[in-house]
């Protein structure tokens, strides 16, 4: 599977940021979701969504501050990382919003 990629927007007027998550459309075997702290680790609730432009993708938002751990979670129970996070964990990818 192609590496994720991982997009933070910090909003100037308010106190949050957005964290978008992408995959390139080819490397999707099925359904992906994002579950994290931000959804109390429900899959489902932020599943990637298949774009024009090749890829698929869903947002969070987020206080800034705040440090999210989250993780990919594929058909057939498949789980992978985000290699853009700033760091991987045990608990898997954590970003600092």
């Amino acid at each position: 599977m192609a590496p994720p990629v991982l997009k933070k927007s910090r909003s100037a007027a308010s106190a949050t940021c957005t964290l978008t998550f992408f995959l390139p459309t080819t490397a999707l075997d099925g359904a992906v979701s994002v579950v994290g702290t931000f959804n109390g680790w429900t899959p489902g609730l932020h599943p990637l969504r298949r774009r024009s432009n090749g890829t698929a993708s869903t947002s969070v938002t987020v206080p800034v501050g705040e440090t999210v751990r989250f993780r990919y979670l594929g058909e057939r129970g498949r789980w992978f990382d985000d290699a853009d996070a700033d760091e991987i964990t045990a608990d898997g990818s954590v970003v600092h919003a």
